[in-house]
């Protein structure tokens, strides 16, 4: 869809356009005492939070809504910030809903009155044999999460804390296939599903690690006004992203002051290959990599390649610089990509932030630039793999 007409479509199905339709759900949690009950949920704009006095396990909310939405209905405010406490997850749409259920097993709460939330139930129930084998992994993670963050608090050294981390890597290598068999499992229920909100919600999340012809064929199954809902726009940014970042567009040129404090501009390196690295000194698969890095710039530096690597360490300067000389890689540039969280927290547009303009969601993800600027690989989120970029690179320097 060429630019004019997508402005179109924003115009005919914009939210503004979209009209506000009321809704009312009615609860009674058995053994429910708690005063209040919370209720959490994104309009178009903002993240809205009800609250609904309990009596008698008995408690209603009323609204408006454009669109079927994610909620959380939770007793206590502080708990439900850090993820824990009484809490439920349900899609809430325009029209009458009913919760029923039993505070002992609040997270297991039935919402009825909700077409998306049949929908919702259906993806659980193909997802739930492979959570019950998740979920003992992840917790003995989450535990042992917290033990290392503990001992990070205390300023413990990196030989003391070294052991947990190792358990802690062992734990994500025994969780990665669970991971991808619930994947294919949501993959499954988006093709099943393509104009539904659930399956819009699930692309929202999996779209940055999908190639991009094959995000747009999924974003243009979706109908129009399933388009511009508030996931639907997500995806359009997120595949928009992508694409500035994929073979075929101009690489966004930038200028930073690198980790020796020298300016470069990505500008100063055409005429050469240049392979830009995501990555960042906490992503363990970023480093494992580094010394297939280096192997690469020593075989092609001579013959025109450059590396700059664009880490994710804004908020933590020292762990940077550290991990560049533990991994010996100070023999490329280095320089941060920019971002600003405050800015990302509130919503605001971060215009110096790098990985933005190349639809980094994932680390590690390297783009590989041609001497003119064109982008002609991506490798990673949303792209291919190493042994691709080997391969691209032996083609292209072989013949020099």
């Amino acid at each position: 869809m060429k630019l004019y007409s997508l402005i179109a479509a924003s115009l005919l199905f914009s939210p503004a356009a979209m009209p506000q339709q009321p809704f009312t759900i009615k609860g009674n949690v058995k053994g429910l005492s708690t005063p209040f009950v919370y209720l959490s949920y994104g309009t178009d704009n903002s993240y809205k939070t009800d609250s609904s006095a309990v009596k008698g396990g008995a408690f209603s909310f009323a609204g408006e809504l454009t669109q079927p939405v994610m909620a959380r209905i939770y007793t206590d405010k502080q708990s439900a910030m850090y993820g824990e406490g009484d809490m439920a997850t349900f899609f809430i749409e325009p029209g009458d809903m009913t919760i029923s259920g039993d505070k002992a097993h609040f997270d297991q709460l039935q919402l009825k009155g909700s077409a998306s939330q049949k929908e919702q139930q259906e993806l659980d129930a193909a997802r739930k044999p492979v959570m019950a084998k998740l979920k003992p992994i992840s917790n003995a993670y989450n535990k042992l999460n917290k033990e290392y963050m503990a001992l990070h608090k205390a300023r413990k050294s990196e030989a003391e804390m070294a052991p947990v981390k190792a358990k802690l890597d062992k734990l994500k290598e025994q969780m990665e296939p669970y991971y991808e068999q619930l994947e294919k499992t949501d993959m499954a229920f988006i093709d099943k599903h393509p104009n539904s909100y659930v399956a819009a919600n699930l692309l929202r999340w999996r779209v940055s690690n999908m190639p991009l012809a094959e995000g747009e064929k999924y974003y243009s199954r979706m109908s129009r006004a399933l388009q511009q809902s508030s996931d639907g726009r997500a995806i359009r940014k997120e595949l928009d992203g992508l694409k500035m970042g994929s073979p075929g567009s101009m690489a966004h040129e930038f200028t930073k002051q690198d980790i020796n404090g020298q300016t470069l501009s990505l500008a100063s390196l055409r005429g050469k290959y240049v392979l830009l690295d995501f990555w960042a000194s906490w992503c363990g698969p970023c480093r494992k990599g580094n010394p297939h890095l280096k192997t690469l710039y020593s075989k092609y530096k001579d013959k025109g390649l450059e590396i700059v690597g664009v880490s994710d360490d804004d908020r933590d300067l020292a762990a940077w610089k550290k991990a560049v000389e533990q991994d010996g890689i100070g023999i490329w540039r280095h320089v941060l990509r920019g971002l600003d969280m405050e800015k990302r927290m509130a919503n605001q547009p971060n215009p110096d932030d790098i990985s933005d303009y190349y639809g980094i969601h994932s680390l590690p993800t390297k783009i590989l630039i041609d001497p003119q600027g064109k982008i002609i690989g991506r490798y990673g989120g949303g792209g291919e793999d190493d042994e691709a970029m080997d391969k691209k690179l032996a083609s292209i320097f072989g013949a020099i």
